[in-house]
């Protein structure tokens, strides 16, 4: 079994998600202090659920994750579950925040984009998150 597998109690494994959060109205949020927060932040979440972070790349409005869930999670737990606990810490921790960019409602927008990809494409996947930043 090569490194890319993970195993559960009765399974193997190479589960692989690339996932885009955006913000809500593509309100520009994740820079400074705040984007280092919900990288942070976003680490953390998945150590706590067991879920391996491939990649992680912020843009000012959206986030981009690569992460390893087992099978018995499905890729809208895993967005779902990242968008909940961020949102929360986020107007927590930048409580102007919501006051001037999200009156009355929350920090992400109802789309969110899902794709799955195995050992052949993960490497491709990883290194189009990683160079976002430095790409047009």
């Amino acid at each position: 079994m090569d490194k890319n597998h993970k195993t559960t109690a009765h399974s193997v494994y190479n589960l692989n998600y690339h996932i885009v959060l955006v913000t809500k109205y593509r309100h520009d949020v994740f820079v400074g202090e705040v984007e280092e927060f919900v990288k942070k932040r976003m680490g953390e979440i998945c150590v706590q659920y067991g879920w391996e972070q491939l990649a992680l790349e912020t843009m000012p409005d959206h986030v981009h994750i690569f992460v390893s869930a087992p099978p018995k999670v499905a890729p809208l737990g895993v967005a779902s579950t990242l968008k909940s606990i961020l949102a929360v810490d986020v107007f927590t921790q930048f409580k102007g925040l919501k006051q001037k960019k999200f009156w009355g409602s929350g920090l992400w927008s109802k789309g969110t984009y899902y794709g799955s990809a195995g050992a052949v494409s993960s490497e491709i996947i990883k290194r189009y998150i990683e160079d976002q930043k430095t790409a047009g």
